[in-house]
């Protein structure tokens, strides 16, 4: 997995750094992810001190210079404009209610990210999860829900997705790296834990809506991310906004060659509460279609999420009971397509309300 031999990190306590005071935040901070691709150890430590700060105070970060061709990027883009532009009765061929595992087409309304405050996400999607590959002389083992694959009958769009699954396994792998780090644990902790992570990929359209905002009707609801993380490229449309503790929502504007990470529920559940899974949301007021590409990426499906030892201690004991990493996730997706109009228990349980100012 890396070329350099597995060792453990000299970046500071997990637990000491949460413990310091620390401003809320008013802004996404951008991580020049280079040091991990190409650096050394000293290199790869600067970038998850970085990491570990961004994961504490705000749960979510750009990282630049991270090794994935913008050409492919662009080419992902240029792709959903042909599949959401065909007609509605094409699209429900390939419906995530064909498919034994929730994969394939999302139409407008399916799903409600946030049912204490919305009817329905304006928003329609193509989900797909990575398959088996060989990579020269490294084989990536796909997502076990890969036999749910539905693909359109759009020219190009299999062979584009594998391509770009790809590139977003094996940045994953970095990305898993870079956390072990942040959490003062070995480099290679959770290659056993993700050697075949769960890691669903999904092209969204956000049509245009009429101002102002209302949070009955808007693109994607206030939530968390079900997985350990969230590898986000936008197009140029200005949509998402992430909360803070005081409950302001501040944009996360794009910036082009950037990825936006975000932690989700499994991470932390495994930090102990220490990496926050943010609330964020999604609103296109722009008076354009906007497209965005992210990749949900998981944990081994039979993982077990507890605390890791690096963040539970006498003064800070676990604050969740263990879940297996599959179970979790699956029963969230289940939930969302067969269950909008009600909260979800296990969500729930990850509701931390903003701080009053």
């Amino acid at each position: 997995m890396h070329s350099a031999p597995a060792s453990a990190s000299s970046v500071a306590s997990p637990i000491a750094a949460a413990s310091e005071e620390r401003p809320d935040f008013d802004s996404v901070p951008l991580i020049d992810f280079s040091g991990m691709l190409e650096g050394g150890a000293e290199a790869r430590n600067r970038v998850a001190t970085k990491l570990r700060d961004a994961c504490i105070n705000v749960g979510f970060f750009y990282i630049a210079n991270h090794g994935v061709s913008q050409e492919l990027i662009d080419a992902m883009f240029e792709l959903a404009p042909r599949l959401f532009g065909l007609p509605v009765v094409d699209k429900m061929r390939w419906h995530v209610k064909q498919s034994s595992h929730y994969l394939g087409y999302v139409a407008m309304l399916d799903e409600n990210a946030n049912p204490a405050a919305g009817k329905g996400d304006m928003h329609e999607a193509f989900d797909f999860v990575p398959e088996d590959v060989q990579l020269e002389n490294d084989f990536l083992a796909g997502d076990f829900r890969k036999a749910g694959n539905l693909w359109p009958d759009v020219p190009g769009f299999r062979d584009l997705a594998t391509r770009y699954g790809i590139e977003m396994r094996l940045l994953a792998r970095r990305m898993f790296t870079a956390f072990a780090l942040a959490l003062n644990l070995p480099e290679d902790y959770f290659s056993g834990l993700a050697s075949e992570p769960m890691a669903l990929i999904r092209l969204l359209h956000y049509p245009t809506q009429p101002g102002p905002f209302n949070e009955e009707t808007i693109g994607t609801g206030a939530h968390t991310d079900h997985e350990c993380f969230t590898i986000l490229c936008q197009d140029g449309i200005q949509a998402l906004q992430v909360r803070n503790r005081r409950g302001d929502w501040i944009d996360a504007p794009p910036i082009r060659g950037t990825f936006v990470i975000n932690i989700g529920d499994l991470m932390a559940r495994w930090t102990n509460g220490i990496f926050a899974s943010t609330f964020h949301r999604v609103s296109n007021l722009s008076g354009h279609a906007r497209y965005s590409l992210p990749c949900f990426v998981g944990a081994n499906a039979d993982a077990r999420i507890e605390a890791l030892p690096s963040c539970v201690s006498s003064e800070r004991p676990a604050k969740w009971p263990p879940v297996l990493a599959g179970e979790y996730v699956s029963s969230a997706i289940y939930h969302s397509f067969n269950d909008k109009t009600a909260v979800n228990p296990r969500k729930e349980q990850m509701k931390e309300p903003p701080v009053t100012p």
